[in-house]
């Protein structure tokens, strides 16, 4: 956990230091010719800090990308594509409790939204992926997803197209690679940001832009309630304003999943006699998805834990928790009030809180004035 705040921190002061250290010439500076325009609360030096200089955005990439992430041919039957579990109208989720792959098969936990994701400091709710270009190739060969056994089958399948063959001839200047997939799907990914929400207006200055409701659940948000432990709020140029540590922590939401506590002392033996096979052998197991980060890191400090999610549009990403246990913002303020499910490696830092009901409600109304105005369209309009 601590090194997933560590980088978070490195973000931070890079981003202020970032027109110092970009140069002419570089993938990063050449990205800014892209014709984007960002949303308020959310700086183009941030933006372009996190788009990699080996995968530049340029528009053919990004049409390209679009194409691969609506194109149900990507998965083994031709019946998922990476839109299915994220979906425009539903601000890039699925609406579902668990994700729903390839021949209805359902995985162990929710899908999270890919609005503002290349922000993260990992991908997945585990951060097994360091970054888009690493997500992007996941889903495609595991067997619940989108279920092809190789890379070399979803490249056949895509070389069956003349469109798809000229496209990566003039994006990658070769033929179709499953690195240059990935790369045109993350190229695509790092368009989706959404900001520009009465908080962002507020902070900018206009002091109507939320609810007086809002306004008193910030207070708490950021004091009595103590969100902001986890779901930091940075303000000035450079900040990470995403409402996240970027950190990785057990609240107990897992605690209560049949097979946790049983998994969770495997996990401890492992821990205490650490070795990279041993830890690969627990994954395979059942339920070595309730242990959340600790199959990627082998750390005791880990298990359980779970990305903490930016709250950014989270009035629309429901149900809630990695495994989709909340139904809606009021169920996981109560969660939270009560300090979460009790377990051995709960985090520290979490604690009951007093919340009166009036002050749990204000706090949701805040929690829907970091929606941002586009999203909230485009939810509202629907499938075209």
């Amino acid at each position: 956990m601590r090194r997933a705040a560590f980088k978070l921190k490195v973000i931070i002061c890079l981003a202020f230091l970032l027109p110092i250290f970009v140069k002419a010439g570089d993938a990063a500076a050449d990205s800014q010719a892209f014709d984007f325009k960002l949303p308020l609360g959310i700086s183009r030096d941030l933006w372009t800090y996190f788009i990699p200089k080996d995968n530049p955005l340029t528009a053919e990439k990004v049409a390209l990308g679009r194409a691969l992430f609506f194109d149900k041919r990507l998965s083994a039957d031709g019946t998922v594509s990476c839109a299915t579990c994220h979906v425009p109208e539903r601000a890039f989720t699925d609406g579902k409790r668990v994700a729903e792959g390839i021949g209805g098969r359902h995985g162990r936990r929710n899908s999270p939204t890919l609005l503002n994701a290349m922000f993260n400091t990992g991908q997945f709710w585990d951060g097994r992926a360091e970054s888009l270009e690493a997500q992007a190739r996941l889903p495609l060969v595991n067997p619940d997803e989108m279920g092809s056994q190789t890379d070399e089958q979803i490249i056949a399948r895509l070389h069956n197209d003349p469109d798809y063959v000229r496209q990566f001839a003039q994006v990658f200047g070769g033929a179709i690679r499953m690195q240059a997939i990935a790369k045109a799907i993350a190229a695509f990914e790092r368009t989706l940001v959404a900001a520009n929400s009465p908080f962002d207006r507020f902070q900018a200055g206009d002091l109507n832009a939320m609810s007086s409701a809002a306004r008193s659940g910030m207070v708490l948000f950021r004091g009595k309630a103590r969100c902001n432990v986890c779901h930091t709020i940075n303000n000035g140029f450079g900040a990470y304003p995403f409402l996240s540590d970027g950190n990785y922590r057990n609240t107990g939401v897992v605690a209560t999943a049949t097979g946790f506590v049983a998994a969770s002392r495997q996990a401890m033996q492992v821990a205490t006699s650490f070795t990279p096979a041993r830890l690969t052998e627990l994954g395979k197991q059942t339920d070595a998805p309730l242990l959340g980060r600790f199959l990627v890191t082998g750390n005791a400090l880990d298990i359980g834990a779970f990305r903490t999610p930016s709250l950014r549009n989270v009035e629309l990403t429901a149900p809630y928790f990695h495994d989709g246990s909340a139904a809606t913002l009021a169920d996981v303020v109560k969660f939270y009030v009560k300090g979460g499910n009790e377990n051995a490696f709960r985090d520290w830092q979490l604690e009951p809180v007093d919340l009166s009901e009036d002050e749990q409600r204000d706090l949701v109304e805040f929690l829907k004035a970091l929606t941002s105005d586009e999203a909230r369209q485009i939810v509202a309009a629907g499938p075209k």
